[in-house]
């Protein structure tokens, strides 16, 4: 795609507004539905790791759970809903997921640092994609 038209294809407002105005943003393949949830996946991975911050404690099935009921599950059909319930069975215990996290950090606080710069830098970017997605009508679309 990029190669036919390498202006429209270097921004991804442009593919957004192209699909819109061809009425295809709303099909399987398009690369606004790819987009919309790529923004939502981001979403939940913020939202899980803004717990894990709070109290590296937690109980991470609960917490996917948690970050699961406030981002994905509004927009999944059933299809959805049955995979992710399979996926958590696959959901690491707290003190795997916190070792796998620290290997990259140096320690407990560092990682809670981590997490709070990434957040931070990542809220406001998510705030812009969700405006941006609004715009064109791909905010409230749901998956099967």
């Amino acid at each position: 795609m990029q190669e036919s038209d390498p202006k429209l294809y270097s921004n991804v407002v442009e593919i957004l507004k192209k699909e819109a105005n061809e009425g295809t943003s709303k099909k399987v393949t398009s690369s606004s539905k790819a987009f919309l949830w790529l923004t939502r996946s981001l979403n939940f991975t913020v939202n899980l790791l803004e717990l894990i911050e709070k109290n590296t404690k937690v109980d991470m099935e609960q917490a996917v759970e948690e970050a699961y009921e406030s981002t994905l599950k509004p927009w999944h059909g059933w299809i959805s809903s049955t995979a992710y319930r399979v996926a958590r069975k696959l959901i690491p215990d707290n003190k795997t997921m916190i070792e796998i996290l620290v290997s990259e950090s140096k320690d407990e606080e560092t990682l809670k640092h981590d997490i709070k710069t990434f957040t931070t830098l990542l809220i406001p970017l998510l705030d812009e994609i969700r405006s941006i997605l609004e715009t064109y009508g791909l905010d409230r679309l749901k998956a099967t």
